[in-house]
Order: structure tokens, then sequence, then C-alpha cells
């Protein structure tokens, strides 16, 4: 039978035992930084092999070495005495893309234009160049690793942007990239692309993960140091997303999308990520034989002129970013099919037309589309995905389906619901103001944005509250007899 005083004997050589222990050693994963609570061969959050290395101290770590302090180059001051002079963005003379930067290029700012093959960066990029060598007072630097010199100049002869500080150069090694920017000293440098770019410093094949991570680290480092504006060409992939590491979009300050539809003239520079502006801008340009050039007023893009009205059309407004642009969406009503009929969109989101179509069919008594096919498209190469535009779509599929031509002086903006009725979208103010800019007088909108509502609605212009797909049709066909 066991003591009290045996009991609390063997306690007090367990806690001396403890006491004379030595530290538990610590293990960090050298490629995550995850601590598991004992040494794997695997770390078990990225999966690397080999990589959990021992650590018993209690400092900061850095691929297993500890990290100590030193004096910094220059201390730390006081928010309000610095000044932010520097960090002034300074006008591309490209106003488009001046817009979605935020103004322009701010000096030692890298930003990372990606885009489909042929959709025109490399274009953009050259009448870029030449305006900063115009205007800003500074040389530009154009490096080019897919291209040669000589196929860029024909390219800036066809364009009108030859300029004696714009220069050229065709590298793929970064050590000559850093030896031009020494010999140039430029205020821009373009760089395309990025993926071209290897070191020899870094194992990993030209536009490997690897190699366009050094890469970029090595450019964004010297753009802050000497204060140059850096533009990196990026290749996307199949899913249009950025090629590459993930990093690679943490790594810089500006990520701009070009798209456009080889088929059609319209390119747009979206903005995805901006630390000097708002990162929901868009910038639209034409394309055409001489080149790219800004569209300022792009709605006109958007729009067919017809000499009488034509049933399945309507008109609404999208907004691309803070912009709003005036789109006609066409719908055409096919004969009769037996089995499944054909649902084709171009522009638009397959699976809103189908929603639209089903509460057409439910809601409403003379329309029958269960067994008709219907195609609905956008004018002008435009792709609208917002729900914004149900209202429109429903009204040109009943158009079409009813033959009944809508007032040609309509725009109608709303989001549909399963149950036909019309919700509330952003920005309707701004929708209208645009419409009525370019001549419209009549809109349909949802519950609680017409006359009273909260925004300023134009006084040229009647607007309409709707509250279901019904109401809207009923509405519509009024307008339309006026």
């Amino acid at each position: 039978m066991t003591t009290p005083r045996s009991t609390s004997s063997r306690a007090g050589a367990g806690r001396g035992r403890a006491a004379a222990r030595e530290p538990r050693p610590a293990y960090e994963c050298d490629a995550c930084g995850h601590q598991p609570p004992k040494w794997v061969g695997r770390c078990p959050e990225c999966g690397e092999w080999g990589s959990v290395v021992e650590s018993t101290v209690t400092g900061p770590l850095v691929s297993g070495r500890v990290v100590s302090s030193r004096m910094p180059a220059e201390p730390a001051r006081p928010i309000a005495t610095i000044s932010a002079a520097p960090a002034r963005a300074r006008a591309t003379g490209v106003s488009e893309l001046d817009r979605v930067l935020g103004g322009g290029l701010v000096p030692g700012a890298v930003v990372l234009l990606a885009g489909e093959p042929g959709v025109g960066k490399s274009t953009l990029l050259l009448d870029v160049a030449q305006q900063w060598a115009a205007g800003a007072g500074s040389p530009s630097l154009v490096v080019s690793g897919e291209e040669s010199v000589s196929q860029v100049r024909l390219r800036a002869e066809r364009m009108g942007t030859l300029h004696d500080q714009l220069y050229l150069a065709a590298e793929s090694d970064l050590a000559a990239v850093l030896g031009h920017l020494d010999a140039v000293k430029p205020g821009l440098l373009v760089l395309d692309s990025v993926q071209t770019i290897s070191t020899t410093g870094t194992e990993g094949v030209p536009g490997g993960v690897t190699q366009v991570r050094a890469v970029t680290a090595a450019l964004v480092a010297v753009a802050k140091e000497r204060g140059v504006a850096t533009v990196l060409v990026g290749h996307v992939t199949k899913d249009g997303q950025v090629a590459g590491p993930r990093v690679l979009e943490h790594l810089v300050d500006v990520v701009l999308h070009f798209e456009g539809d080889k088929h059609s003239s319209l390119r747009m520079v979206r903005g995805v990520k901006n630390r000097f502006g708002a990162a929901d801008e868009v910038g639209c340009f034409e394309m055409h034989e001489g080149g790219i050039s800004s569209l300022a007023d792009p709605s006109g893009l958007f729009l067919t002129r017809y000499s009488e009205p034509v049933p399945g059309t309507c008109v609404t407004v999208a907004m691309e970013g803070r912009r709003a642009l005036v789109t006609e969406v066409q719908a055409l009503i096919g004969a009769t099919v037996a089995g499944s009929p054909r649902r084709t969109v171009s522009g638009l989101d397959g699976a809103r037309l189908a929603m639209v179509l089903a509460v057409l069919q439910r809601r409403t008594e003379r329309l029958t589309l269960h067994d008709r096919e219907v195609f609905a498209a956008t004018v002008g190469g435009i792709r609208v995905v917002e729900p914004a535009a149900d209202l429109a779509v429903a009204l040109a599929v009943a158009s079409g389906g009813l033959n009944l031509a809508l007032n040609p002086h309509l725009v109608a903006i709303g989001e549909v619901g399963l149950t036909g009725e019309v919700r509330r979208v952003g920005a309707v103010p701004r929708r209208l103001a645009e419409a009525a800019r370019l001549g419209f007088r009549m809109a349909l909108v949802p519950p609680g944005c017409g006359p009273g509502s909260s925004g300023v609605t134009p006084e040229s212009m009647r607007v309409i509250e709707v509250t279901d797909v019904r109401a809207a049709l009923q509405a519509a066909a009024r307008a339309s007899a006026e």
C-alpha cells in the first residue's frame, strides 16, 4: 500500500528529473516554415522531401539558420516626414492605359501585363515606350526575348513609333539585360517577355517556375533601387491565368490582363491588382492596321443603328470596372424542333440564358420556348456576364418570340430571379447617365432605383420601376406603342 510520504517523494523525484532533462528539440520545414511535433522525412504541409530540419534555438530561422539583427542602412522615420514625390505617377501618353494604372507609371513600379498570344501586348507596349521617350524626358528601353530587333523595327515603322530616345535590344540573359540598363539608363523598361529571360545562377529551364521567380525578383529589386518603371510581359495558360508561379503576381506592383477577341477590333486592359490606384478599372482600345489606339468612348461599338425597329433586340448598360458601356443584346428564336433544342450564346453567359428562358417559360403565358432553338449574342465583341443584363436578355428573347419590336430609345437594367422578380443591381445612376448621354429616353429598372431613390436620375430620361418580368414585358409593350 502506497503511503502519502512515498507518493510525494516520487513526485518530487519526477520533477527533479524533468528539470534536469535537456530542452526538447524543435523541427521546422525550411521550405514552408511548418513546425511538426517530431521529425518526418516529408513535410506534411507542403509535401517536400528532406526539408524538415532540427531547431533547438528560439530565434528566427531562415532555411535552418539563425538570423541575427544588424544596423539598418536607413533608420525608420515618422510617416509624416517622408516625401511622396518620388512615387507620383507619370503619364505614359496612352490615355486608356493611364486610366487603368491610376494616372500613369510610378518610377520604380513593376507592372505585369499578361494576355493571350497575338492579342496585341507588344504593339501596345511599343506605343507606350515611344510615348514615354517623346514626353517623359528620359529614354525608354524595349528588350525582346522573342523577336529580333529588326522585327521590332518593322512594327515600329508600321505604327509610326520611331524615336531617338527609344532603344531596342534582343536578349534572353538577365545579366545582359542589366548591362543594357547600365548603358542606357532608361526611365522605362519593357521586357517582352519575362518567361524568355533566364539567369545562369539559378537551376531550371527558361520559363520554368524557378527561373521566372528568380528573374522577376531580381528585376523588382533593380527597379526599386534605380527608380525605373518596369513593364513585364507575361504569358497565360489555357485557363487564362498568368503562367508561372503564383508568387509572380505578389512580387509585382500592378497586374493587368490584356483581353480581346482576334476576330474583333476591340481590346481591353483590365486591372487585377494595383498598389497605386483602383484595381477594377478597364481601358478600351481599338486594333487597326496602323497599330492600336485608345477608345475614350467605346459605347458606339456595341450598338447597331437600325432604320426601323427590329424584333429581338434590347439595349442594356454593362459595367466594366467603373466604366458604363451601353450594349445591345440580340436574340433569335428558331423553329420548333424535336428533342433538345439548341441554346447558343456569343458574348453572354450560357447558364444565365438558360435560367432566363426557364423563367420566361414559367412566368409568362404567351411564350413557348421549351421546344424552340434560341440564339443570343452581344454586338461588337464585348462579353457581358453580369446579372444586370438579365432583364435585357429576357426582353430581347420575348421580343423575338412575340415578333414585337421594342422602342429603340429603351434600355433595360436588372437581375432576374427564379421567381421572376427583378432585383437591384449596382451603379444604376451611372448606367442611366451613360444611356442618357447617348440619347436613350426611357429605362426599365428594378424597384428602388427610380426617381426619388438614392442617386441622380437624368432629367431627359423617363425611368420606370418594374417588379417582375411580367411587368417589364407589359411596360415594354406600352413603350413600343408610343
